[in-house]
């Protein structure tokens, strides 16, 4: 039997797909103050900065499908392969062809560091869909949630800002807690947590998105300091696992759980149905835009969506012509 759709999950994965874009769009701009400074560093600072659960949402929508009653098979797992290494090959052909960057050490270190900046993803995604056979998520209650989240995310993070009382250092609090790999999982556990948690409960959804606007200011604001004390950009506040962007990415997970379950937003199913090739394409186009010219960082306003637009439209129409060849959607 044909499984229902879950119009709340094809909202979400559009969404974190356009993410990505605005996110590897701006960068130009985050990590080059000095080129680029005053109101349009700040701009592309709340934009990336409100983009940084992308990732986040990915891995929570993967835990939502595959920590249940349902689990990634082998074919999930093969078509993960598959696609790193055409993914991979695609942006080795990209390397050799149209930049000076040398493939012969891009292969020889593609087992430690992907091809391409992007595909990294991939490799994190396997062992989540490896432990995925072995995991299947209890229903919990929204206190314990809250409990974990503010243990696990906020106390106990490494990646939480070191934060003292004199010479008593609390912040954060060592539980042997460490690694990127365990909040990749802790997000899939919490995807399906609260996606089959009922959250209808009076009051939530306003609450949840407000507390994603505050986490999104908060990252701005720490961004724009951590800039000024360091007199350079500083990724503290970026990072995926990081407290404020923890918490963005479970209230954003609530708040179309609870308000984009009815249908799929307008244009919000092509990218949805996509949305793996725009993330194996986009940044090669980004990259190729930026480094041979064809933008315009001197006028940010219409680069912005001129870069963003013809990333999204070209990898969207590479998407569609590689879904006519890859007839089994291996890759595609």
């Amino acid at each position: 039997m044909p499984q229902q759709k879950i119009y709340w999950i094809d909202n979400l994965r559009a969404v974190a797909c356009l993410m990505v874009i605005v996110i590897h769009t701006t960068t130009w701009y985050i990590t080059g103050p000095m080129a680029v400074t005053g109101t349009t560093w700040d701009v592309a600072n709340l934009l990336n900065s409100a983009s940084r659960v992308c990732v986040p949402l990915f891995f929570m929508i993967s835990g939502y499908l595959f920590f249940g009653e349902r689990s990634a098979q082998p074919r999930h797992m093969l078509r993960l392969v598959l696609c790193l290494l055409f993914y991979s090959a695609v942006s080795l052909v990209y390397i050799t062809w149209l930049t000076p960057i040398s493939e012969g050490r891009s292969i020889l270190k593609m087992l430690q560091k992907p091809v391409f900046y992007h595909l990294w993803f991939f490799f994190a995604l396997i062992g989540i869909y490896l432990m995925s056979p072995l995991i299947q998520v209890k229903t919990v209650q929204a206190r314990y949630v809250t409990l974990l989240v503010l243990v696990l995310a906020v106390l106990a993070n490494p990646n939480t800002v070191s934060q003292s009382l004199g010479p008593f250092h609390f912040l954060p609090v060592n539980l042997y807690v460490s690694g990127d790999s365990i909040y990749y999982l802790l997000y899939a556990l919490l995807g399906r947590a609260i996606g089959t948690m009922d959250t209808t409960r009076r009051g939530l959804t306003p609450l949840a998105f407000g507390l994603f606007i505050a986490c999104v200011i908060g990252i701005t604001l720490g961004t724009k300091k951590a800039l000024i004390v360091n007199g350079a950009f500083n990724d503290t506040w970026y990072l995926y696992c990081g407290p404020l962007v923890f918490i963005a990415a479970i209230s954003l997970l609530i708040v179309f759980k609870n308000s984009l379950n009815e249908r799929t937003l307008p244009g919000f199913t092509v990218i949805a149905r996509y949305s793996l090739p725009i993330y194996g394409f986009h940044a090669l186009f980004i990259h190729y835009l930026r480094t041979h010219h064809y933008d315009d960082m001197s006028h940010p306003w219409l680069d912005l969506p001129w870069v963003f637009g013809l990333t999204l439209g070209g990898s969207l129409l590479l998407g569609m012509a590689l879904k006519r060849v890859d007839t089994r959607h291996f890759v595609s």
